[in-house]
């Protein structure tokens, strides 16, 4: 049974009518125009945590931060890709759960900050956020993938890139509500949409446009539930119940065990998208056990 917050998470978010650029095209158009114009900020919070140090550089004319423990040596690195339906920048959850994994896990956490419809295109976030993995395992050696909702598609699409074009298999690949079919044909999405406060399919069809840029729904750079997933490494993955995203998610675990590889599910009862950056219990138990899996990733033997 979830806990109480959740019922007031909900309300909350109902108040705010959080779904409106996802449920009505119109609203999703007046979105992207909104954030081309007036983009938000994207630094982190001024206060982060004491215990991380934060740098930035520079790559491929976007900004590119760097989280590390201040104490200690850090282990690998991981790559966290940010969610926000392809429109939004980064938020302060975001940066909450980044520098956590950063202190908790011990390892350096490289948070890109890629462009954003109606200018950044599948194809091209997700070959330089695969490049980007590649740079950090040579710069810091294992490194894994972290994304939340189109951050999670983001990194899963870039999984596949690197084991179809480095010939690399990543030691864990953490996914928070991914989206992972971006046709959102299932028709259990009609049967989730009524208690989904965030989330709706019309708008979120209007943002895919500007997002798949020239490429096919079905091509796993922007639907990866569309790819072969046999020799994928290990996947973690999150998702709440009311979350229209939901049953798509279950058909990922099922085909991803189907090519037998290794899954851990975690379902969270009558939770919302993107449930482990929520203040909720629920989202504080997810999220240490997020840190556990990328600190277990970076310390096993490869």
């Amino acid at each position: 049974m979830p806990s109480l917050s959740v019922g007031a998470l909900t309300a909350f978010l109902r108040l705010k009518r959080a779904n409106r650029p996802f449920v009505s095209p119109a609203r999703a158009q007046e979105r992207i125009r909104e954030r081309a114009l007036r983009p938000s900020p994207f630094g982190p919070p001024a206060r982060l945590r004491g215990d991380v140090t934060v740098s930035v550089e520079h790559r491929d004319g976007g900004p590119v931060y760097t989280l590390a423990p201040r104490a200690g040596r850090a282990r690998g690195s991981v790559v966290y890709v940010h969610g926000g339906g392809w429109v939004h920048e980064i938020a302060p959850q975001h940066w909450k759960l980044a520098a956590g994994i950063a202190a908790r896990a011990e390892t350096t956490v490289v948070v890109p900050i890629y462009p954003l419809i109606p200018f950044g295109t599948a194809a091209q976030v997700v070959a330089a956020t695969a490049a980007l993995v590649a740079d950090c395992r040579a710069r810091y050696g294992d490194t894994c993938l972290a994304g939340d909702s189109a951050g999670g598609q983001i990194a899963l699409s870039a999984a596949i890139v690197l084991r179809d074009e480095y010939r690399v298999r990543l030691p864990a690949t953490v996914l928070i509500s991914p989206c992972v079919d971006l046709s959102l044909t299932n028709p259990d999405i009609d049967l989730v949409q009524p208690t989904d406060p965030w989330l709706g399919r019309d708008g979120t069809l209007v943002l895919i446009e500007h997002w798949r840029g020239d490429l096919e729904l079905a091509d796993p750079r922007v639907s990866p539930l569309a790819a072969e997933l046999h020799g994928l490494g290990p996947l973690t993955v999150f998702c709440g119940t009311n979350d229209i995203l939901n049953p798509d998610n279950r058909l990922l675990v099922d085909k991803a065990r189907a090519a037998a590889v290794d899954v851990e599910y975690h379902e969270a009862p009558g939770h919302v998208h993107v449930y482990p950056l929520t203040p909720t219990p629920e989202g504080k138990a997810a999220r240490t056990l997020i840190v556990d899996r990328l600190r277990a990733a970076m310390a096993a033997p490869h």
